[in-house]
């Protein structure tokens, strides 16, 4: 099995407390359907910055990513399959799939 980045990007977060919760139900849930293919649930990003190739530095990322997930799976069709299960998408977000290539 490979491993595969999703890079969460937009999306909103819920407007109070009761809504934030039930948006973390809605991942917990998917991770929980997820199973053994979840090697790390990943983190919400915060603040960022972006260095270019000259060395100047911007006060935020070029991407927007807004959390990540790494996880298991048999090909970048199955990954993709997984990942339209992913919350952020029904909050207007998306989700871009990265297969992780192995060194060596």
């Amino acid at each position: 099995m490979a491993k595969f980045l999703l890079a969460y990007t937009g999306g909103k977060m819920g407007e109070t407390p009761e809504a934030q919760q039930q948006q973390m139900d809605l991942w917990m849930g998917w991770f929980g359907s997820l199973g053994e293919a979840i090697v790390d649930p990943g983190n919400p990003l915060g603040t960022s910055a972006s260095v270019s190739a000259d060395g100047s530095v911007s006060d935020s990322g070029r991407l927007g990513l807004n959390g990540y997930s790494v996880i298991t799976a048999d090909s970048l069709h199955d990954a993709v399959t997984k990942a339209k299960g992913c919350p952020v998408l029904s909050s207007g977000g998306s989700v871009d799939v990265y297969e992780a290539m192995p060194i060596g």
